[in-house]
């Protein structure tokens, strides 16, 4: 079965992945980032084991190719050792893309793995991939002196002729990252080129850049109530928002408070100021009053989007909803692939009060 790339890319909106040529710092910026932010990180190379444990011969041959010690490994040709080092990437590729399809469902993913330009076109956008690159030269021993290396480096010392094993290694290596470098350099995408002199914090900063991340300070979820400071500013930031298409009917609701009952507004903050909002309502912009409640008007600033403040907003109005006893929530969307990452599911097409169709989604919660 073949699954086309646009198929692919969207149930991987939630990933963000981090590649490079060899040593070029992507395993550290990767667990970096991870421990900044709070995001879980996926390494391919530690679920290789796991991956050839559910492989077959039959069709990932090169991942059930095994040898009996050093001399075995390290004596074949370099156009063998190539082949079998990209044969085994090639192979282990799909089974990484359905870990990361099943794990990124409801949460961001940041992933550590060894792909090239043309396979990140297939997979994902240039905003969420990021190459860590590396001049090639001297692979064996940097990668042998990182103490999460010692196994290789014990392996490669157990050759009996160590200085053959180290130059078949070095050779084969260098020609596999010397045109991957190249390429990456000239391809247009966001790359950083490793540097010593530049501190692991300061490149993480520029690959957090690239992907538009951004630690938010003070952040906090709140319920807005009537005649509140924190109404009167809601207001001020719907009245400010780039959401001219509910800019005035939002306003008006919030400045009138045509609320009733368990209907509210929820503001997101951080950094002092409020960044985004939702809304729980009895009806929405449509003539389905058999269906309720509804979720709506969730906004997120620009300055501010990709830092799963929507997710977070929709759950907060979820657990507010919970509570009062409702066991689902209904969301509208014109777009498809948007609100299952927040765990709703597409229940039909509905049409609003201005004729224009829609996609009705509901949440168990």
């Amino acid at each position: 079965m073949i699954f086309q790339d646009n198929i692919i890319k969207e149930y991987l909106r939630n990933v963000y992945f981090i590649s490079g040529t060899a040593c070029g710092g992507k395993t550290t910026v990767t667990k970096a980032l991870g421990e900044k932010y709070g995001i879980p990180v996926y390494v391919i190379d530690d679920q290789f084991t796991i991956h050839q444990l559910m492989s077959d011969k039959e069709h990932q041959p090169t991942m059930n190719t095994f040898f009996k010690d050093a001399d075995e490994f390290f004596g074949r040709s370099v156009e063998e050792y190539k082949k079998w080092l990209l044969g085994n990437k090639a192979e282990q590729l799909d089974f990484v893309l359905l870990d990361l399809i099943i794990l990124s469902k409801d949460r961001v993913i940041l992933c550590d793995l060894h792909i090239v330009v043309e396979e990140a076109d297939k997979i994902t956008d240039p905003e969420r991939i990021a190459f860590m690159i590396h001049k090639p030269e001297n692979i064996v021993d940097t990668y042998c002196n990182r103490p999460d290396h010692q196994p290789f480096n014990n392996f490669i010392h157990s050759a009996t002729d160590f200085e053959k094993a180290k130059a078949t290694c070095e050779q084969t290596l260098t020609e596999i990252n010397v045109d991957a470098y190249n390429f990456i350099k000239n391809s247009g995408y966001f790359w950083v080129e490793r540097d010593n002199s530049r501190s692991v914090e300061d490149t993480v900063a520029l690959v957090e850049k690239h992907f538009g991340w951004r630690l938010l300070n003070d952040f906090s979820i709140q319920k807005v109530d009537k005649g509140t400071e924190l109404a009167d500013e809601l207001l001020r930031f719907i009245e400010n928002c780039s959401w001219d298409d509910v800019k005035e009917h939002m306003t008006k609701l919030v400045k009138n408070w045509e609320f009733t009952d368990w209907e509210t507004m929820f503001v997101a903050k951080a950094d002092g100021k409020i960044i985004g909002m939702t809304s729980v309502m009895k009806e929405d912009y449509y003539p389905l009053p058999e269906i309720t409640p509804w979720v709506s008007s969730v906004f997120v600033s620009e300055d501010y989007r990709g830092q799963r403040v929507s997710g977070k907003l929709i759950d907060y109005a979820n657990e507010y909803l919970r509570n009062l006893g409702f066991k689902k929530s209904f969301i509208p969307s014109d777009k498809v692939g948007l609100y299952e990452r927040f765990g709703y599911s597409y229940v039909k097409d509905i049409t609003n009060y201005g004729g224009q169709d829609d996609h009705l989604y509901e949440r168990f919660i």
